[in-house]
């Protein structure tokens, strides 16, 4: 499910619920789970999942010189 499938399910089960008010729900909820995991928190949506940051290494490839 993309955005736009979860605000129109919203507008569906709550007939109520403009499009343009959906739409500042979901950019709501998205916007505090965004920046408490910028924070370094951690966010847990009971009966959807978990989410975390953690740092890592940089990696590093392999240069591949392309011909023209």
């Amino acid at each position: 499910m993309i955005r736009s499938e979860l605000i129109l399910r919203l507008t569906e089960q709550y007939p109520s619920l403009t499009h343009e008010n959906a739409t500042r729900v979901v950019d709501a909820i998205f916007g505090e789970i965004t920046d408490a995991l910028a924070c370094g928190d951690r966010v847990e949506v009971r009966g959807f999942g978990a989410f975390w940051t953690t740092e890592r290494r940089a990696r590093w490839g392999n240069l591949t010189m392309i011909s023209r």
